[in-house]
């Protein structure tokens, strides 16, 4: 996948890769900034329509099927990847982080990456879960 065509990297973001004096990332961007109407979506974890789980065991079956569900969420608000200015994610094992990487790379493409958080949970709702992503958007609304 790639990110939705119709909201490439959102010129009304500005992505600072690295601030003076702060280390750089590896895989996201340590500030993004910008204006816009804030576009909130909840964690999501890899249930299909029906909420069946996607990739019992398969991290990164988990990964994609968590994107695709970001993708209709953020469309469904009007935005898309580009106008993702932070995900945080919750894994049961850090580990996942890189099959997590993987699947958002194959959604966002060129665009800019976002801020990020990853943190590795205790446990998550289910155990079958693994991953559970949130992201927060700007969307420029046009006059």
């Amino acid at each position: 996948m790639t990110s939705d065509s119709r909201h490439p990297a959102s010129q009304h973001l500005t992505h600072i890769a690295e601030p003076p004096g702060v280390a750089p990332g590896t895989g996201y961007t340590q500030v993004v900034t910008g204006t816009g109407r804030l576009v909130v979506v909840s964690g999501q974890v890899a249930f299909d329509e029906q909420r069946q789980l996607v990739g019992a065991g398969d991290p990164k079956a988990q990964a994609l099927q968590i994107f695709e569900n970001l993708r209709r969420c953020l469309a469904a608000a009007g935005a898309g990847f580009g106008d993702v200015v932070k995900l945080t994610y919750f894994l049961t094992d850090i580990g996942h982080l890189a099959a997590v990487r993987e699947a958002r790379n194959e959604y966002f493409g060129d665009t800019p990456l976002p801020a990020s958080s990853a943190m590795q949970v205790a446990a998550l709702f289910l155990p079958e879960v693994l991953i559970e992503i949130e992201a927060l958007a700007l969307v420029h609304d046009q006059a």
